[in-house]
């Protein structure tokens, strides 16, 4: 759920520090829950803890094909053991050993009562119906001990994890079928500007593709959430009034680009402060320093600057801990890599942290990370360039070659690899 006007402080500029805490003190989880089938809960939020309800794995087995017998069967040197049996995975057990036998067995296999170690069939010598066991076998060598995983009643899965292969690999090992997540969110897309064209229509004079919608919706795909387009609004109030009061209807979260700003066309900043509360966050970082967040109700709005390169930012640091946290995810904040600088730079200002484009070049004494010669908000092809953001802290203002600086991949937001 969300505290009341949370997007509310007291600060004249925010620094990024501030806005992560805020996001996290005041942002909690408005989506729904529902039982998922697990074949179909790969990157879906787990909404209640899951628990196995019997060890895994749930017998001691074999980790190899080979042979099963007792320790204390075993001689300083070679050991001659009478083979008895034959246990293949799945197969129940009809006695057990006893001392100077073994069991011919394979991978995934009860050991039978009186065996407590195994040994690969191919470290042993076979003479008729029996096996050379060298000598050196460790005690308890290639068996999986009942509960070795995980125990009965031990938590396997915590409740706010995305899930991932591993995870999934990880309840379906408890029994369970299905479990319990989040619902996916519902974000609504808004572009303002009269400016604005679609790709794949005739670009009239004066006009400008919108890009920041498709960035925009390729970067939801990573959270899974369910966009609701609704298009690009005239700057006009009847128009953005509309769009608003229909997306905060319908929807869970509101992003839009562009027309957050005071300028005489710009009406979405009335809209939203008519239909419930908007604060303009002024942070104290380059790019995208303003920021508009607000609420409708228990619904959020995020209006993100109009430049592509102030969008991609923006999202990724603050509207990715906002979502995550809005559909229950346990969000943390992304690896910082610390790496040399292969570039120098003067004259950054104080008391501002600046996020550059940048990527990493493996040389002989380490991978450097260099930085895209030009900054603007509007270069979108610094983005295609870059594989991860160089961060420079508020009291940084100069960086020499081979200085080691932060290095943020995209990978550590659950962008692909370029």
């Amino acid at each position: 759920m969300l505290v009341d006007d949370c997007f509310l402080h007291d600060r004249e500029r925010l620094t990024h520090d501030e806005a992560i805490s805020l996001i996290m003190e005041r942002v909690g989880a408005v989506a729904g829950v529902e039982t998922v089938a697990l074949e179909h809960a790969a990157r879906r939020i787990l909404a209640e803890d899951v628990a196995t309800p019997r060890d895994v794995p749930g017998f001691t087995n074999a980790a190899v094909d080979g042979y099963a017998f007792a320790h204390a069967s075993l001689g300083a040197s070679d050991t001659r053991l009478k083979v008895t049996m034959r246990i293949a995975a799945g197969e129940e057990i009809k006695g057990g050993l006893k001392s100077g036998e073994a069991a011919r067995i394979f991978t995934g296999a009860r050991l039978p009562e009186g065996a407590d170690t195994c040994v690969m069939q191919e470290d042993v010598r076979i003479e008729g119906e029996e096996i050379v066991v060298p000598g050196g076998i460790k005690r308890h060598a290639n068996r999986r001990k009942a509960g070795e995983d995980v125990k009965a009643g031990e938590r396997v899965v915590a409740r706010g994890t995305a899930l991932r292969p591993q995870e999934i690999a990880a309840i379906a090992s408890t029994g369970a079928g299905s479990v319990k997540c989040f619902e996916r969110l519902k974000v609504a897309l808004i572009s303002t500007g009269n400016e604005l064209v679609r790709p794949g229509e005739n670009l009239r004079r004066c006009g400008v593709y919108d890009s920041n919608h498709f960035m925009l919706r390729a970067l939801l795909a990573i959270t899974g959430a369910e966009i609701d387009d609704f298009g690009i609004v005239a700057d006009e109030r009847e128009a953005v009034d509309a769009a608003i009061s229909e997306a905060a209807r319908r929807c869970d979260v509101i992003f839009s680009t562009g027309g957050a700003s005071r300028g005489e066309a710009d009406h979405m900043v009335q809209a939203i402060l008519d239909m419930g509360v908007l604060h303009g966050w002024q942070l104290a970082v380059k790019p995208g320093r303003p920021l508009a967040m607000g609420q409708i109700g228990d619904k959020v709005f995020l209006g993100l600057p109009g430049n592509p390169v102030a969008v991609f930012v923006t999202f990724l640091l603050y509207g990715l801990p906002v979502l995550a946290r809005l559909q229950g995810k346990s969000w943390q904040p992304p690896q910082r890599y610390p790496l040399r600088a292969g570039f120098s730079f003067r004259g950054k200002k104080q008391d501002r942290r600046e996020f550059w484009r940048g990527w990493v070049e493996a040389r002989e004494e380490g991978p450097t990370v260099h930085k895209f010669e030009r900054d603007g908000s509007g270069l979108i092809s610094g983005l295609r360039q870059a594989s991860g953001f160089i961060e420079v802290p508020e009291h940084i203002t100069d960086i020499a070659e081979g200085d080691f600086v932060a290095f943020i991949p995209f990978t550590e937001f659950g962008l692909s690899p370029p």
